[in-house]
């Protein structure tokens, strides 16, 4: 339904006169009015616009009963409420608006009330332009033209301009894959809270999260001290031998998901890689609400610790067993996409026949010149574990779902 004066009129007309109907149809006896018009309003009613519980005084409803009774042939009109002539209408002169808009076009960050106060200078020092109006004016006048407070713009790199300025001029619009499994969304988060390193130093975690568009469960969660190839494709390896593997990725353009071991990974893998635009990390919406959650719902709750480890951060951020998101679909119901099925989405495609468990492992393992994947050398493997140690000593997210 429409929300104007005129509409929101007609429903208090009709409102009204459901009130005081039986009163028309069924009059009550001589002498007998005032109390059938006390009962009414002893009643609760449901307010017509709100839907709250309102109730209406005996001197109320006696005033919409004669107007009813006055307009015999229309009583839901006379009934109406009325209709300022001048609604919707911003009574500013028009020397006084163009300023007002030439002001808010040289500071677009300005809240209303710095732009009332200005302009109230501005007719201390012009009284030309007009008499002042009050704030309310000023402020219905900017709503009612599109000139809202815009956030104050820090100094940004030509790509952030050129995103903003795309999206701009492009529709944004949402998506969910009809699969599960048809598409995962990774991305790093830097922790508000600090840990005590190996070497005795604060430093501040980040979490890996990988998350099934379509269910919103999250295959794999994990944190580590940096953001490289190897941290990403530790725990993106995780998530497939838990969870099989997807038809497709989503990341940004971080150097860890642009890494050629990688990118070569996925590929020998048949996992379609789509990476966000530059400055886009709206693309990754369902990714960022994400970080939101564990921001505010698991690190505030382990705010104070005196030392908190990366060991003990993925044991008190572990989430046992298998769960379903809060805010998407259980994942016991959700469609799995069968083998010959033709998915909707055109960058989805099955994975390569040749993704044995044996391939899985040495996907992401850079090869010699031949194109055999290269076995890591004692000591290197000796120092990847090292690494990992901390990070995987306790359980990691096995099934955090996107909601918590």
């Amino acid at each position: 339904m429409t929300n104007t004066p005129e509409v929101r009129g007609s429903v208090w007309g009709r409102f009204r006169f459901g009130v005081i109907g039986a009163l028309l149809g069924a009059p009550p006896p001589r002498g007998e009015l005032q109390a059938a018009i006390r009962a009414l309003a002893a009643k609760t009613w449901k307010h017509p616009v709100t839907g709250c519980d309102v109730r209406f005084s005996a001197v109320t409803i006696e005033r919409w009963y004669y107007r009813a009774r006055g307009q015999q042939d229309d009583p839901v009109g006379g009934l109406r409420r009325a209709v300022r002539k001048d609604c919707g209408q911003v009574s500013l002169p028009a020397a006084l608006a163009e300023r007002l808009r030439r002001q808010y076009h040289e500071h677009p960050h300005w809240t209303y009330q710095l732009h009332y106060d200005n302009l109230a200078a501005l007719l201390e020092a012009e009284p030309a332009l007009g008499p002042l109006r009050s704030y309310a004016t000023v402020r219905r006048y900017l709503q009612a033209h599109g000139l809202v407070r815009q956030p104050r713009l820090q100094p940004r790199r030509a790509g952030e301009v050129r995103a903003a300025e795309r999206r701009q001029q492009r529709e944004v619009r949402s998506f969910e894959m009809e699969y599960v499994g048809s598409l995962w969304h990774l991305d790093f988060h830097h922790g508000s809270l600090k840990v005590l390193g190996p070497r005795g130093q604060w430093q501040h975690p980040l979490a890996l999260a990988i998350l099934d568009d379509h269910s919103r469960l999250c295959c794999h969660a994990q944190w580590y001290l940096s953001e490289t190839a190897a941290d990403l494709v530790h725990g993106l390896s995780q998530a497939i031998q838990k969870r099989g593997l997807p038809r497709a990725l989503m990341t940004d353009n971080g150097a860890a998901m642009v890494a050629d071991e990688v990118v070569q990974g996925l590929l020998r893998l048949g996992i379609v890689h789509e990476r966000t635009l530059p400055y886009s990390p709206y693309q990754n919406g369902k990714q960022e609400s994400f970080w939101g959650n564990v921001e505010g719902r698991l690190l505030a709750m382990l705010e104070g610790h005196p030392e908190l480890t990366l060991a003990f951060l993925n044991e008190a951020t572990a989430w046992p067993g298998s769960r379903s998101s809060t805010t998407g679909p259980c994942t016991a119901n959700c469609p799995a996409l069968p083998s010959n099925a033709s998915p909707r989405q055109p960058t989805c495609f099955a994975p390569a026949p040749a993704a044995t468990p044996s391939a899985r492992r040495f996907a992401f393992r850079p090869k010699d010149g031949s194109g055999t994947a290269m076995a890591p050398s004692p000591s290197k493997a000796c120092a990847s574990r090292s690494r990992h140690a901390s990070a995987t000593s306790a359980t990691s997210w096995s099934a955090m779902p996107a909601g918590i």
